[in-house]
């Protein structure tokens, strides 16, 4: 194995913007620090557990493409969620995965995900460590939710937030030009089951020429549905148009979603999250019936998610990073961690990246701080807006082919 030097890296949850930025940043400081091979997982270790990777020397055969790759939105190669088995309750799958590393002369398994995939990498490192074995693990922060514990931010939040901002801004911009001598009310629907930091980004669009939202809610305050009518009904007393923004997890008192409110979906995922959906034509909904005027409702969906046309400079920068030090890691033989960013400064913005431990970090959600939310909830405060100001900075321009982002696509056939 110590001849081979052979590498492994997968990608697991939801897509992202810059994610294969990371999985750029993995390839290239591999190969610069005498990695043999460097494998990739097809959707993740669900698809390694099938016997699904690629030699990446197949797909990425210059600098060109590194670049391209850092352009190009969602998971190149395949996510999936996939929820590791305890080891007491299926040990066989254990054994087929290492069974697998060996056949491949595998030094060091990265992965890059979400909370979820840092459980994967927490239960492989014990594992490893329990039967003697070789492997090293390291985890690569990936999740536009930023909800992981332990790093400043997650890589994908900056370029999801700057896509949130600029979009309420049209938004408002569409909804300011339809409301002469009528009312319209807007209620956006941003992702967030339990962390609000995206739905919070939308009061970055509060500028110079844009008044912004005019209220926020969050999943970490528990939403009040007789307040929120009094404050609409307050506000139409003043303007004519209101936008409003509610992440998609949040909670009346009695625990249940707002969205559930209308529906009855019992759909849940391999890690047990409810499928959450129509929160906001919900309320729009309710407005509309409670208040006699025209509302609408504008679900961000999949949107947020790789919109790769508005991603941050910073972001990529980040991602890239970040797949270059779990490299750096595990080749000085770090194993059961997790990168992270570690902010320096706030003017001029700088961070680094270094490594923690993966047991802090695992099943454990890194919400919104309360104190960082206004005291009727309704709002986020200018410490929150400050947090999130410098990881939108910079523009990463795609490379345009016939008007449109060109991106580079797995091709199994290439040599």
């Amino acid at each position: 194995m110590a001849n081979k030097r052979n590498i492994i890296v997968g990608q697991s949850g939801g897509p992202t913007a810059v994610i294969n930025s990371s999985l750029a940043g993995v390839y290239k400081t591999a190969k610069e620090r005498g990695f043999h091979k460097v494998y990739g997982m097809l959707h993740g270790v669900q698809g390694l557990l099938d016997e699904q990777y690629v030699d990446l020397s197949t797909q990425i055969h210059s600098d060109m493409d590194i670049e391209l790759l850092k352009r190009t939105p969602s998971a190149f190669l395949g996510s999936c969620r996939y929820k590791l088995p305890e080891i007491h309750e299926n040990p066989e799958v254990y054994e087929k995965i290492f069974s697998i590393l060996d056949k491949l002369d595998i030094e060091a398994f990265i992965y890059i995900g979400g909370n979820d995939s840092m459980d994967t990498i927490k239960k492989l490192s014990d594992y490893a460590v329990v039967k003697g074995l070789p492997q090293k693990f390291l985890g690569v922060p990936k999740t536009i939710d930023n909800d992981l514990a332990m790093t400043d931010h997650t890589p994908g939040f900056g370029s999801a937030a700057k896509y949130i901002a600029a979009s309420t801004k049209e938004i408002i911009r569409d909804a300011l030009g339809m409301s002469y001598k009528k009312v319209n009310i807007t209620v956006l629907e941003i992702m967030g089951r339990n962390a609000g930091w995206l739905t919070g980004a939308t009061a970055l669009a509060k500028t110079e020429e844009c008044e912004g939202p005019d209220l926020i809610y969050l999943p970490e305050v528990t939403f009040d549905l007789d307040q929120f009518r009094a404050k609409v009904k307050a506000l139409l007393e003043v303007k004519q148009n209101i936008v409003i923004a509610v992440s998609e997890g949040i909670k009346v008192a009695d625990g249940r979603y707002v969205c559930e409110l209308a529906s009855n979906s019992d759909y849940v995922d391999a890690f047990g999250h409810k499928q959450l959906q129509g929160t906001a034509l919900y309320l729009a909904n309710l407005l509309s019936s409670e208040l006699g005027c025209k509302a609408r409702a504008v679900e961000f969906s999949i949107l947020q998610r790789s919109a790769s046309h508005m991603a941050s400079r910073t972001d990529i920068d980040e991602a890239f990073m970040v797949g270059g030090a779990a490299v750096k890691a595990v080749d000085e033989g770090d194993t059961g961690k997790m990168v992270i960013i570690t902010r320096k400064s706030e003017d001029p913005y700088v961070s680094t990246a270094d490594i923690y431990d993966i047991h802090r970090i695992a099943n454990i959600e890194h919400t919104v701080p309360r104190i960082w939310v206004n005291q009727e909830g309704d709002y986020v405060t200018e410490e929150f807006i400050d947090y999130v100001r410098p990881l939108i900075q910079g523009d990463y321009a795609p490379f345009i082919v016939n008007g449109l982002p060109q991106h580079l696509v797995l091709d199994l056939n290439r040599k």
